[in-house]
């Protein structure tokens, strides 16, 4: 029998990205209307639309639903959108990233940026982010990472006539276009080679694909993963990072960094776990070289970055992204030679990583405002100067590295580390375990240098309304989950398909 084409809508299940899109609207075309001198009201208008989309995700806690469903009885589960533990727990991450985003962009948008334009982009690209986690068809998959993706080249390239805000976003642009392009093409083969492009049903036909089209399959399967891998930063498609990082607004790297991330993670989860499960012997071996790879490369060059140079703050968390996306991937690649349990470690991984990266960032650009070239440099003494934006980066830089009293990054580590072994990928462990040692080095000089008898007087950092709110709450969150770290790990637990 055919499978019908009529779908069912529940309205309920697509709310939360749904009603993020329609505030961007809302904003664009109010825009139009609000004069000059009130457009910070723009600003708390799309802060309320993430605060509203994050508490629609209540009502979905069951993890349960699904909606966009073929009628006609099949053999599995043909859905385009699924509401699981999996989606709503990347759905909080990418909104709560969003909205922490968005309070460190109200003042960029009263003094450097075009508001109206500013919160359209921000808004409709954590909508996307926010539909990638539920997409369950390839078709959709891929939508929801170009609404994701197109409106961050242009937050990337906002500042109107910078150079460096112009050059970073090109170099965005021109790079992922090309692995979009790849990623589209294994689409195609894939579907070529199958007939379908739900992820259930895929999972099923791949096993059964003839022999004439087996080499079409794996191709399709292996170009593929090149997308999703740029949007993790995996080396070696990381080469746009530290250029666009250093270009973009700070609250715009902030949000490449952390919901940037979690969208790429998202898409390899769900076409690696769910769509190709029959080819782990392809994915699987390709993504633990990639985390190998990539957590090397990311650890060496951060190690390599000179206190004095302009903007080696930004630098610095560029490459440590790029090394933390090599651990988030070691979970993904175990889950090929063991069993699906491993995803959690990524999930629980990927929380404390949002916290507390997101409140580093914070930090830096309140340091930014006063030292616009933001060298490592610029931070010796900031206790003397701001006792309390010294003590909480040093928090978030602990928990990147993994000391106490960062205990949710030691757990979260570990917890990486055990899904390496208990995968027989001993090797992979040992990398890791040598690269943590490396990053510990860079983590803690910028670390003790807060802690310095500053040169000449030091004159303290007035912390706009905002960016003290995005601090406190990114280093309550990070101080709530060191002191429960099960928390993180249940939770991701819970996220399981």
């Amino acid at each position: 029998m055919t499978s019908s084409l009529v779908q069912s809508v529940d309205w309920l299940t697509i709310a939360p990205p749904t009603l993020t899109a329609v505030v961007a609207l809302v904003v664009l075309v109010a825009d139009l209307f609000v004069p000059e001198e009130r457009k910070r009201l723009l600003g708390w208008t799309a802060i309320a639309g993430l605060v509203a989309a994050l508490a629609l995700l209540a009502p979905l806690r069951a993890g349960d639903r699904s909606t966009f469903c073929l009628t006609a009885d099949t053999q599995v589960a043909a859905c385009s959108y699924t509401a699981d533990h999996f989606t709503l727990v990347i759905q909080l991450l990418v909104l709560g990233g969003a909205l922490l985003t968005a309070l460190l962009s109200l003042t960029e948008t009263r003094e450097k940026l075009p508001a109206g334009e500013f919160w359209f982009l921000l808004l409709s690209s954590a909508a996307g982010a926010a539909l990638l986690p539920a997409a369950r068809d390839l078709a959709t998959l891929v939508v929801a990472l170009e609404v994701a993706s197109l409106p961050a080249f242009a937050l990337v390239g906002l500042k109107r006539g910078d150079r460096m805000s112009g050059e970073a976003a090109l170099k965005f642009f021109l790079s992922s276009v090309t692995a979009t392009a790849v990623t589209l093409l294994g689409v195609s083969f894939v579907y070529a080679a199958t007939g379908t492009l739900h992820l259930t049903e895929l999972a099923q036909r791949l096993d059964d694909v003839p022999g004439q089209l087996q080499t079409l399959a794996e191709a399709g399967v292996a170009l593929t993963l090149v997308g999703f891998a740029f949007k993790t930063a995996a080396v070696p498609f990381h080469f746009w990072v530290p250029d666009t990082y250093v270009g973009a607004p700070l609250p715009v790297a902030a949000y490449l960094s952390v919901v940037g991330k979690a969208v790429g993670f998202t898409g390899l989860i769900l076409v690696t776990v769910v769509a190709f499960p029959s080819y782990a012997d392809v994915w699987g071996p390709a993504l633990a070289a990639l985390a190998a790879l990539t957590m090397t490369v990311g650890n060496v060059a951060a190690l390599r970055q000179l206190s004095t140079r302009a903007w080696s703050a930004v630098r610095l968390l560029a490459w440590s992204s790029v090394a933390q996306a090599g651990y988030l991937l070691v979970p993904i690649a175990a889950a090929a030679y063991s069993s699906d349990d491993q995803i959690g470690a990524t999930v629980a991984y990927a929380l404390m990583y949002a916290v507390v990266n997101l409140g580093a960032f914070a930090v830096v650009a309140l340091v930014a405002r006063r030292h616009p070239e933001n060298r490592i440099a610029d931070y010796r003494g900031l206790y003397a100067a701001s006792p309390a934006a010294a003590l909480a980066l040093g928090f978030f830089l602990l928990n990147l590295a993994g000391l106490p009293p960062g205990i949710i990054g030691l757990f979260a580590k570990v917890t990486v580390f055990s899904a390496a072994v208990d995968a027989g990928l001993g090797w992979l462990a040992v990398v890791m375990g040598v690269n943590v040692v490396i990053a510990l080095y860079y983590y803690l000089r910028w670390t003790a240098l807060l802690f310095r008898t500053p040169e000449g007087a030091p004159v303290s950092h007035r912390a706009p309304a905002p960016i003290t709110l995005a601090i406190a709450l990114t280093a309550a969150a990070g101080v709530v989950l060191s002191g429960y770290p099960q928390f993180a790990l249940r939770f991701a637990a819970k996220s399981l398909f």
